[in-house]
């Protein structure tokens, strides 16, 4: 065995070994195997879809997209439920808050929402799915895929390490906004008519923006105040918002301003 490839299963096994063991037994959490498949064939996907599509007919997905979209506020409200309740029960500080790695069943509690919004995250990259079969190709910006992308990632390596603790907040926020999101794409898809009810899609944008302001202050609050939860985490989420800040910045500017200056 090469001393490459030796080196590359050290690496997984430290990954593996160093990860909360209450959530190890659960779906896609122990190795970083699978999330990593799920990733490549959605590179795949965006890549090939495209080509697939281009000589065929858009797919017709209303009643898939009104049910889908629905389905996800359902359970965006679900988890935003769990978050909130488990927090407050808990007596969570939004300032500093580290994990409680213990099995009482408030810790266990927010352990499984904490799971559950990361497989909220493989859920949702079906957005791309049907982006392409309805022939969508200009909503298949760097913006969409790298966030989609990039938050399995994310939220996996959250469920791993640190289930609860001040992952709770982004959790909160997130799910409150998606709440707000999916409930636009579903009165969307209901159809045309529809439209005029819908000219709060620029708040949504701001909104979107806002969270990730809101992400950027907490987690850098904690990287220069004692808190016991691993600094590691916050860097990853301080940098990470940094880069959706800009790109949503630049998201917003694009529909938004620019068009208006155009009119």
């Amino acid at each position: 065995m090469s001393s490459a490839w030796q080196s590359v299963l050290s690496v997984h096994q430290r990954i593996v070994d160093n990860g909360d063991k209450r959530t190890d037994p659960w779906l896609l959490v122990y190795s970083p195997i699978p999330v990593s498949l799920i990733f490549l064939v959605y590179l795949c996907v965006v890549w090939a879809g495209p080509r697939l599509m281009k000589n065929r007919e858009p797919v017709d997905l209303k009643v898939v997209l009104i049910v889908y979209n629905f389905a996800m506020v359902g359970l965006s409200a679900y988890m935003f439920h769990e978050f909130l309740v488990s927090s407050w029960l808990s007596n969570y500080s939004y300032l500093c808050q580290p994990v409680d790695y213990s099995t009482s069943p408030l810790a266990m509690r927010m352990a499984r929402v904490c799971w559950w919004f990361f497989f909220s995250k493989v859920i949702e990259l079906s957005d791309t799915l049907f982006f392409i079969l309805r022939k969508k190709n200009s909503q298949l910006t760097f913006l969409h895929v790298y966030h989609h992308g990039t938050m399995i990632f994310n939220w996996w390596a959250g469920v791993k390490y640190v289930a609860g603790g001040q992952s709770f907040f982004i959790g909160l926020v997130n799910t409150f906004v998606h709440i707000v999101m999916y409930s636009y794409y579903g009165l969307a898809a209901i159809g045309p008519h529809m439209q005029k009810y819908l000219w709060w899609k620029r708040y949504l944008t701001s909104l979107q923006l806002l969270q990730f302001f809101m992400f950027l202050l907490h987690t850098g609050y904690n990287l220069f105040t004692e808190c016991d939860f691993p600094d590691a985490m916050n860097v990853v989420v301080f940098g990470y918002c940094v880069t959706l800040i800009i790109l949503f910045s630049n998201f917003y500017y694009q529909s938004y301003l620019t068009k208006k200056k155009q009119k």
